[in-house]
């Protein structure tokens, strides 16, 4: 037998790429790779001589603190820690808490210690354009704009310079292609020998699939391409044939219900917070615990960076964690790196429990938004010949010449163009494409879901009965927003406790952190490449050529989900 290595089944999986974009990383990788690799996903880009500045904030921008916002910023804080307090731990005891006066007056006291005074800044190189980690040096003093073309799940797009459709694909291609040439040592003049996989919102604007499918095929050159879901491929990853899936990002939350490969629309919803929310959440809490970093500036890129890798290193959601707990994080200033002792409580466990309690975010902002899957008749497409309007009118007509005409006991002929017939074709149209509205996942009064109450939503939208059944027996977490010790026995008994009692099953399984081992965060880039590599992935590939010819329709045609 010959060497793994030279497989027909391993040498096609090394000419197919795997394309992840996210909010704040990009993942990327061939599909025989065990990992994929990961980069900063935006661009930093010299500004013109008395250009206009622009640079996108790494972390989800704070809002003016109103007296409103704080107090039920506070009033929520205050129910959080009662409900910890009386909570028990594993043993059986009560959880203590130390009192918050006690750890800031510990904090107070503490002093930066020096343990290099030497530590050189990294030059930034003098380039018209950068990438990747080289971006995190870059000052906002510099003559540098930073954007990220990927928001809260979606093409950035906004009033600013290097906001238009045309300048974010053009970003978007910049970094994709750095990353294959830099990162991968993919020659960009061999591409038409490579396939491409991306990985797409589970909530999609369909003109802006076409943009990204036209950048792979023709100005990347790719040789061929298909789309998945990044619900459906996180199913994949994690070797499940169905599961509620939750997808907690850097800046947004996405909840739908997968059976089989295919993503329930009406089940789909994105709302507006995430990893990076709760960061800020996390760094107000060390704020009101006099946080020793004085000098801590959430907007300077370093400075985010510590906020979230603190965030990743201290917040937990153990509850036999108790008291206060001492802590050391370096930072670098002024050619000098000093080293910090904290002392911090039970904050590591109220921030990442903003998730369920989201007056907590109030500090990105009261009024977020949900989204849902728009209908496909309200995404029209002028290339798109066969679109929901064209299959309405014909469906009518066909049904119309199929139906004899009747003759009445009154001597009436009865014909198909009665008003009955419209109406019995609307209504089975209008069936189809009926979907959940955002309101309905904003409480009155603007203040948007917590985590379990949308996957309770998104469930109770499943088409059966028994499907609802199968949706809460089996939850699936991925993400790198929600990567906290412990929060999923927290999810577990939030969403146990709401389930209604027709829909109870014998048990109710959370599958989230290190399935067999692996980052909950490469979980869909994972199943993405599974995919790539079943004997059915010939049907979806759809070649340069064919996209050249027929355009939408190929994509109507092939895609791996209802379009």
């Amino acid at each position: 037998m010959p060497p793994v290595s030279e497989c027909p089944e391993q040498l096609q999986a090394q000419m197919i790429i795997v394309i992840h974009p996210g909010s704040l990383n990009l993942r990327m990788g061939r599909a025989s790779d065990l990992n994929p690799i990961r980069i900063l996903h935006a661009v930093a880009r010299k500004r013109r001589l008395n250009g206009v500045f622009y640079r996108d904030s790494f972390l989800p921008a704070c809002v003016e603190r109103s007296q409103e916002l704080m107090h039920e910023f506070e009033e929520c804080r205050l129910q959080v820690s009662h409900t910890l307090q009386s909570c028990l731990q594993s043993d059986g005891r009560r959880r203590y808490a130390t009192p918050p006066q006690q750890i800031s007056a510990f904090n107070r006291r503490s002093t930066a210690e020096c343990i290099d005074d030497n530590a050189m800044d990294i030059p930034v190189p003098d380039k018209e354009i950068i990438f990747g980690d080289e971006i995190i040096n870059v000052k906002s003093d510099l003559a540098y704009n930073l954007h990220f073309p990927f928001r809260k799940g979606d093409l950035n797009l906004h009033g600013n310079v290097g906001g238009s459709l045309s300048a974010v694909l053009a970003d978007l291609q910049a970094i994709w292609e750095y990353a294959l040439s830099e990162k991968m040592n993919i020659k960009l003049s061999d591409l038409s020998q490579y396939k491409a996989v991306l990985v797409v919102s589970d909530i999609y604007n369909r003109s802006h699939l076409k943009e990204l499918t036209t950048m792979l095929l023709i100005k990347m050159g790719f040789g061929s391409c298909f789309l998945v879901q990044d619900h459906v491929a996180a199913t994949f990853g994690a070797g499940l044939g169905y599961a509620c899936v939750i997808d907690v990002g850097d800046q947004k939350t996405s909840v739908s219900c997968v059976e089989d490969g295919i993503s329930h629309p009406s089940t789909r919803v994105r709302l507006e917070y995430g990893g990076g929310d709760v960061t800020q959440t996390f760094y107000y809490l060390l704020q009101k615990c006099a946080f020793p970093y004085k000098e801590c500036d959430n907007n300077n890129i370093q400075d985010a960076l510590l906020l979230k890798k603190l965030k990743e290193d201290y917040c937990h959601v153990n509850l036999d964690i108790c008291g206060s707990q001492e802590k050391n994080f370096t930072v670098k200033s002024n050619k000098k790196i000093v080293k910090y002792t904290i002392q911090l409580g039970d904050e590591c466990i109220v921030a990442p429990l903003a998730l369920f309690n989201t007056e907590l975010l109030n500090i990105t902002g009261k009024n977020k938004t949900a989204r849902v899957q728009k209908p496909s008749a309200i995404q029209p497409d002028s290339e798109d010949c066969f679109d929901s309007s064209y299959i309405r009118e014909t469906g009518r007509r066909s049904g119309r010449e199929q139906l004899e005409p009747i003759q009445g006991g009154d001597g009436a002929i009865i014909t198909a163009d009665n008003q009955d017939d419209d109406i019995v074709v609307d209504t089975l149209e209008a069936e189809r494409d009926v979907k959940p509205t955002d309101k309905e996942f904003v409480l009155p009064g603007g203040q948007i879901v917590g985590l379990d109450q949308a996957v309770i939503q998104s469930i109770e939208r499943c088409p059966t009965e028994e499907l609802k059944r199968k949706m809460f027996s089996c939850i699936l977490v991925v993400g790198g927003g929600m990567k906290f010790p412990e929060i999923s026995k927290w999810l577990h008994n939030r969403v146990s406790l709401q389930i209604p009692y027709l829909h109870r099953t014998e048990q109710l399984e959370i599958v989230s952190s290190n399935i067999h081992g692996m980052d909950p965060a490469i979980t869909s880039w994972k199943g993405a490449a599974i995919m790539s590599c079943l004997e059915s992935a010939p049907e979806l590939w759809i070649s340069s050529m064919e996209w050249k010819k027929y355009g939408l329709r190929i994509l109507r045609e092939k895609a791996a989900f209802m379009w």
